[in-house]
């Protein structure tokens, strides 16, 4: 068991602490991208209404149901869809990071994140999308949609080095990243390459972003 993780048991016996469940949805596809790029397997995010990318999921309440029972609750919600998770299906157990000013809280450290990974047919994962954007109670709210991980490296360098640079709820990224290596999604050299180019688009990314401000400066002082 890698560092700070404790098993499902031990993470339930954190009586004080609040308990959040999410879920990796995938499927094995053949399709490939203009023909070309083989995407491999069909990887569901969402983008939350915070404006972070994270995994389907939420809070539960061990006391008043299962951590499984609970999360296939959250995916009603969330997706629209009964897709039952089983104990089978549990990744990892630990506390959450601690979160970063202006975003600390001092609920972060009794916050124990439960990951779960779940292999479904691809058909399940179109339905999935189809009805997590026309009738699932949080779509619009807490889920701004439903979002796809590119696992391709174009010529171009588009693709994961990109989604990989976007900004991620918690651990949530680390949650791809691990996933990806334990269930063989992707090697450990592709994940190397990707993670060192998207630090590279955070650097230029921070560039554009400093370029932005300075114009709401000058847009400022002509008012």
């Amino acid at each position: 068991m890698a560092s700070g993780q404790l098993s499902r048991e031990e993470a339930l016996e954190c009586t004080r602490c609040r308990h959040a469940c999410h879920v990796m949805l995938y499927s094995d596809t053949k399709s490939q991208l203009f023909g070309k790029f083989p995407i491999r397997h069909i990887i569901l995010m969402q983008m939350r209404f915070d404006g972070l990318l994270g995994f389907p999921g939420g809070l539960v309440d061990p006391s008043k149901e299962t951590l499984e029972e609970g999360l296939t609750r959250e995916l009603s919600e969330e997706l629209g869809l009964p897709l039952p998770i089983s104990v089978e299906d549990h990744v990892e157990s630990c506390f959450a990071p601690p979160s970063s000013p202006p975003f600390s809280s001092p609920f972060s450290s009794r916050l124990m994140l439960h990951f779960y990974v779940k292999k479904i047919e691809e058909e399940q994962i179109r339905e999935v999308e189809r009805v997590a954007a026309s009738t699932a109670t949080d779509h619009g709210q807490e889920v701004l949609g439903m979002v796809r991980v590119p696992l391709y490296t174009m010529k171009s360098g588009g693709g994961l080095a990109h989604f990989l640079s976007h900004s991620f709820i918690g651990n949530a990224r680390s949650q791809l990243v691990s996933s990806l290596l334990r269930f063989n999604m992707a090697s450990l050299e592709e994940l190397r390459k990707a993670l060192t180019r998207s630090q590279e688009i955070h650097s230029q990314n921070a560039e554009s972003l400093r370029a932005a401000l300075s114009l709401t400066g000058a847009q400022r002082k002509q008012l």
